[in-house]
């Protein structure tokens, strides 16, 4: 008798995993090039909790934007700003109701080298290096924030002679870690683990000096529908989510 009704709770276990996988689907998340790694490390942890599964695509927003326009099938926008995605909802590309600001980025100046980028920035009105990495201002809104930095410290004509752009957050970064720009704007999250910037030198820029990077996510029309979607906005409003987004220096 005990062992029929051991067997029993292992069918009905398996049974229910059996309709878990069977209504398992699969959610196309689109995400900012600034919160790429967080979002794997959701992406992770979202299928054991769910056992659905997000893919993630990453490019800077402005990019993402224009594909999402010429019929991209991305389900959800995870974007640097909270602009695009505003403007899809008013554009019909987005589900009304569905966006919230899910961080809010940080800006920081940073160095692959130790010593070279001091805790006030004062190394960008020395001059001493030879190029200054940052992302497309058109495309990416941390580039717009660096833009904003460097003219409220009026050293917009100084540095302009030194700047290397990148497409994305993602690409300024490449630039800074591979020695082909000496220092750059960069997000916080590039080079945070854990709590704490563990190579290099940086300044992280006070919030004060640019717009306030709010970053807002969206239900895209293609995953009006979607349970998986569904549930991917609900884990992305979790406490264990809201708690990775803050080891990677965002606030939630």
């Amino acid at each position: 008798m005990v062992l029929l009704k051991s067997m029993l709770r292992w069918v009905a276990a398996l049974a229910l995993l059996a309709g878990q996988v069977l209504h398992a689907e699969e959610v196309t998340v689109a995400v900012a090039a600034n919160f790429s790694a967080p979002a794997q490390k959701i992406a992770t942890a979202f299928a054991a909790a769910t056992g659905h599964k997000a893919t993630v695509v990453v490019g800077s927003t402005g990019k993402l934007y224009a594909q999402i326009k010429n019929g991209a099938p991305f389900q959800v926008l995870l974007s640097a700003d909270d602009e695009t995605p505003t403007r899809l909802g008013k554009e019909g590309a987005g589900v009304t109701g569905s966006q919230f600001t899910y961080a809010t980025g940080r800006l920081v100046l940073w160095s692959r080298q130790a010593g070279v980028v001091d805790d006030k920035g004062e190394v960008l009105r020395s001059g001493q290096f030879a190029h200054l990495s940052l992302a497309d201002p058109k495309l990416a809104p941390y580039g717009a924030a660096a833009v904003d930095v460097m003219a409220k410290l009026g050293l917009t004509a100084s540095l302009q002679p030194k700047l290397v752009q990148g497409e994305s957050i993602g690409q300024a970064y490449q630039f800074v870690f591979s020695g082909n720009a000496t220092l750059g704007f960069v997000a916080l999250s590039q080079v945070m683990v854990e709590g704490k910037i563990t190579q290099g030198s940086a300044w992280v820029v006070p919030a004060n000096l640019h717009s306030p990077l709010r970053q807002d996510a969206i239900v895209l029309n293609a995953g009006k529908n979607s349970a998986a979607t569904a549930a991917f906005m609900a884990f992305l409003r979790s406490d264990a989510a809201k708690a990775m987004i803050r080891r990677f220096g965002y606030e939630v």
